[in-house]
């Protein structure tokens, strides 16, 4: 079969909006679709009508380009496929597909635009429109930013439409029957007598059969799926322990592989003596890398030994050795040669001030933080004179394969990354130090798998870390309301660090440093938001909500300064300032939900805090009791808007693991440095919350917005303020530094 009849249409085009960027890359470009990677590999009476779902004789594959990172990405999109495919569970495969342009996220693009997000004017449309014209052109791939569902939610059900309609179609040429007399039910097309017709049996006269391109979704009444408790596809073999992470891959004739670097980030590696570590049992080579040393071992254990018998002459960071000089360094950015942007100027905030009297001048600090998920970075490669494999977990899975074609001599399109589950990532995932020096061990072993591991030390000591940040407050309160609040942000830009490693430039201000921050419903008469940006020092990267993660602290716990300042009840003051009707829905819904403002006992008290991120409002009530053994965390309460909840047990989860990973870190965790060095190396020095101090969580989804929007980080910002203002309410302690832990006890 030629490979014009294994498919009728190479391409799949979903969507008009690159149109709007045309004049900054062209029309013809900007309408150009990107090709069906799947037709790459399809064998003779496979079908493919778009990048997403390919049909053999014995099954159906659906294709999730988005990277599972244990967020449940690859249940989501092949429910969203499957609901207008007309497909149940269990009667498909779900793979991560190759790396490729089709696979294009213009959400995560157009969310970082420098714009409110619910900023509906010409100017912001037009703006997302040309950066979302430039993630097609570019085929920009990448999960984060909790862009999977609002990225996947029209396109995907329109691929499974698509395909439905499809098959419909050569089965009405098969059996003779008209289109319009024929259903789709449970992966079978039915024919006007009951007869099913599997999908699976139709797949190579659809191969020949022109792809149907209009199409109309079916309207939310009518999902069987969507909206309704599922069982993730994953859920089975993680609660039995048989689904495979990418750090459990096994090849034949696989050597295992770890590397040591300077402990002191981007510090040089000046001599090294290895040959105690080349003498130990199971070692059979000890290898060069970029500005460090790989030992390559017949099993990890091994070659975690001999690593750590390798004597290193490391030479110096090049940021201050000790953590005092990056607060300095911070300190140091409150000045106007390092103003980043005024991201917010309402009312005459000077005049204000100077009118006063003012009545707070706080400042905020959050420290750096590390990813840590609980799969340290592992790759598997293989690599010939011919071709490139890599198994790996990567958010960016294109720009991975670009590094290895680049280190190993060939062109992208033979670089094949299989793209694997991860056991967390955080943003970790986003980095590429794994690809990098597996690729560089991989082309000194050429035609031997090598499975490279990260010790969990060499994995905290080399994390690029969540930026240290400091904000500064002054507010004027009267008659119990704020009448004005100059806040002014400064850490290092994250994203900016980050893309340099990945060889992307980053132009203008950095919408992430004052994130969290700027764009709040808050109307506050006199209101101003400026960004500083310190100079790079430890280099950090994207950590779970971004820049959102500092910056809902610190505006959060300065409303509630201001607030107690002004004698106001804090929900009533967050209520009359709002001036989004989503986020006042937010707010009343968790003061119902936590019956705010009912009587506490002695020693308990509430914290409230509301942050948007990701085109997300997020609410959150949080009640602690301070005893004999300290404060405890009781309950916390959440509401939130996404504008349709797809899968209610997972979107439970997520909201809860935001809000335990919000709190864990405000409690107990920061990355400090001595010596150029981190001084926590494991859990035990960096441990977040404990099973017992787990609070029950009580979750409102509220479903009024009309965009649909992700989950997996919005409800991380508001956690550490909520926290804060609970124990100043149980205690009288305000704590604006984290970890609190450094300041109060936890039972």
């Amino acid at each position: 079969m030629s490979r014009a009849k294994k498919i009728a249409r190479r391409t799949f085009l979903i969507g008009s909006a690159a149109i709007v960027g045309g004049v900054a890359f062209g029309i013809y470009t900007t309408r150009q679709p990107h090709d069906n990677p799947l037709l790459n590999d399809l064998a003779d009476g496979e079908a493919s009508f778009n990048p997403w779902v390919k049909i053999s004789a014995d099954r159906v594959t659906l294709i999730a380009p988005h990277t599972d990172i244990g967020q449940g990405a690859r249940s989501i999109q092949a429910a969203l496929i499957a609901e207008e495919l007309d497909l149940e569970f269990g009667q498909f495969d779900v793979e991560a597909g190759p790396p490729a342009p089709a696979y294009f996220n213009a959400v995560a693009a157009k969310d970082g635009a420098p714009f409110r997000q619910r900023d509906d004017g010409v100017m912001a449309n037009t703006g997302r429109g040309v950066i979302g014209t430039a993630a097609k052109v570019l085929g920009l791939q990448i999960t984060g930013g909790s862009s999977t569902v609002p990225d996947s939610f029209d396109k995907l059900r329109t691929a499974g439409a698509v395909a439905r309609e499809t098959l419909k179609r050569a089965a009405s040429r098969v059996h003779n029957v008209p289109v319009d007399q024929l259903r789709t039910e449970a992966g079978a097309v039915y024919l006007p007598d009951g007869e099913a017709v599997p999908y699976t049996t139709l797949a190579a006269a659809a191969a020949e059969e022109p792809v149907v391109e209009e199409v109309t979704l079916r309207n939310p009444s009518q999902w069987r799926l969507l909206g309704k408790d599922m069982m993730r596809s994953d859920i089975p073999a993680k609660s039995t322990g048989t689904l495979d992470f990418g750090i459990d891959l096994q090849l034949d004739g696989m050597l295992n592989a770890t590397v040591r670097f300077n402990p002191r980030q981007g510090g040089a590696l000046n001599a090294y003596n290895a040959e105690a570590a080349q003498t130990l049992p199971g070692v059979h080579k000890i290898l060069e890398v970029s500005n460090g040393v790989a030992v390559v071992a017949d099993n990890t254990w091994n070659a975690f030994k001999a690593a750590d018998a390798i004597v290193f002459d490391w030479g110096e960071a090049p940021y201050p050795a000790e953590s005092a000089g990056h607060w300095a360094a911070v300190e140091a950015s409150f000045a106007e040669a390092y103003l980043d942007r005024e991201w917010r100027h309402d009312g005459d905030v000077d005049a204000a001030l100077a009118a006063g009297p003012v009545t707070g001048q706080f400042e905020y600090r959050a420290p750096y933080l590390a990813h840590q998920p609980l799969e340290p970075l592992s790759a598997t490669v293989l690599v010939t004179d011919e071709r490139a494999d890599i198994w790996v977990a990567h958010q960016f899975p294109r720009q991975a394969q670009q590094i290895v074609a680049d280190i190993v001599g060939l062109k992208r399109d033979a670089v094949h990354l299989h793209n694997q589950y991860a056991g967390g990532s955080f943003g970790h995932r986003l980095e590429f130090e794994n690809v990098r020096y597996a690729a560089e061990i991989g082309v000194q072993l050429k035609g031997t798998p090598v499975k490279l591991t990260f010790s969990r030390e060499e994995d905290f000591a080399h994390d690029f870390l969540r930026q240290i940040g400091i904000s500064r407050v002054s507010g004027v309160v009267a008659d119990k309301r704020i009448e004005a609040m100059d806040i002014e942000v400064a850490t290092p830009s994250a994203l900016a660090s980050q893309m340099g490693r990945a060889g992307l430039p980053m132009a203008g201000p950095d919408a992430q440093i004052p994130a969290g921050i700027w764009d709040t419903p808050y109307a506050i008469p006199n209101f101003r938001v400026r960004a500083y940006r310190v100079p790079e020092l430890a280099p950090t990267s994207s950590w779970r909500a971004v820049g959102a993660s500092t910056g809902g602290f610190f505006l959060e716990t300065a409303m509630d300064d201001l607030i107690h300042a002004a004698g106001a009840d804090p929900l009533e003051e967050r209520l009359r300032l709002c001036d989004d009707p989503i986020a006042c829905r937010v707010l009343e819904a968790v003061g119902e939900l936590s019956n705010w403002g009912s009587p506490t006992g002695d020693s308990v008290g509430r914290g409230l805090a509301l942050v948007y991120s990701f085109g997300v409002y997020v609410a959150e009530v949080v009640e602690v009791s301070d005893g004999p053994r300290g404060v405890s965390i009781d309950k916390v309460w959440v509401a939130t808007d996404v504008g349709r909840v797809l899968d209610p047990i997972a979107f439970d989860n997520q909201v809860k693991g935001g809000v335990i990973w919000g709190l864990g870190h405000a409690m107990n965790c920061e990355i400090t440095f001595e010596d150029g060095r981190t001084q926590q190396s494991n859990y035990h020095q960096y441990s977040g919350m404990r099973l017992h101090q787990c609070p029950e969580i009580e979750v409102r989804a509220l479903e009024n917005d009309t965009k649909v929007r992700g989950i997996g980080e919005p409800t991380v910002p508001p956690a550490a303020a909520a926290l804060s203002n609970a124990i100043f309410d149980a205690t009288g302690q305000r704590l604006r530094e984290m970890p609190f832990s450094t300041f109060v006890r936890f039972a």
